[in-house]
């Protein structure tokens, strides 16, 4: 309630002989700026020396989620600058992720995310309108309403690899899906998942990691 910080860090974490990293980590910060009346938090969550069935395996990989939330305003002013993929990996190849910041620099609040999607023809709407390709476009979205979307521009990887891409994901055959970089945004509210997962091999399962988020009310009310 007053600010100040907090962390938590995990060591040598394997799960059986399907998921494991060399560390994972997270930090939250937050505190009231007196020079221009705002509450500011900084949300961190990194797993270092993922190795998902010797399959998907990266260096590092880095959420990070900051808000700037003026007194008065409804919502604060959320940024995503800094989360990235550190040597991401697939079968030994190298996959390339560009996430696409300038786009999200326009889209800090809710309501700016519903006056984007208005415009048919825009870059978010494109990336919101059906992020898991289901073939039923998003509806205009309402104060109470979401968006589910993606800080990804691009993903290139090796073509004889097999792999399919998908908008945000990629799938291999006798592995699974694997989304990336997942903004899911309500009103006040907005979170960021770097790594989502649907095992469909032998192994099945679901999971996700390097995730933060931000966002909520001031009291009192301004």
């Amino acid at each position: 309630m007053t600010g100040g910080h907090g962390c938590a860090r995990v060591e040598d974490f394997r799960f059986r002989e399907f998921i494991s990293f060399d560390s994972g980590y997270t930090h939250v910060s937050g505190g009231f700026g007196a020079d221009d009346d705002t509450n500011n938090t900084l949300v961190t969550s990194t797993l270092e020396g993922l190795n998902m069935l010797d399959v998907l395996t990266a260096d590092r990989i880095v959420c990070r989620v900051y808000s700037k939330h003026h007194k008065r305003a409804c919502e604060g002013n959320v940024t995503m600058h800094g989360s990235k993929f550190d040597n991401l990996q697939i079968c030994g190849k190298p996959v390339t992720i560009e996430l696409d910041f300038k786009l999200f620099e326009n889209i800090q609040t809710f309501e700016a995310a519903r006056k984007a999607y208005q415009d048919p023809s825009s870059d978010f709407y494109a990336r919101a309108s059906d992020p898991l390709g289901s073939g039923v476009p998003l509806p205009p979205q309402q104060a109470d309403g979401v968006f589910l979307c993606s800080l990804v521009k691009s993903i290139q990887v090796d073509p004889h690899l097999g792999v399919k891409v998908d908008r945000h994901s990629i799938y291999l055959p006798g592995f699974g899906t694997v989304y990336f970089a997942e903004v899911f945004m309500s009103h006040g509210q907005r979170s960021l998942t770097m790594l989502r997962f649907e095992l469909g091999s032998s192994t099945g399962g679901t999971g996700s990691g390097g995730s933060g988020g931000t966002g909520g009310k001031q009291y009192p009310p301004g």
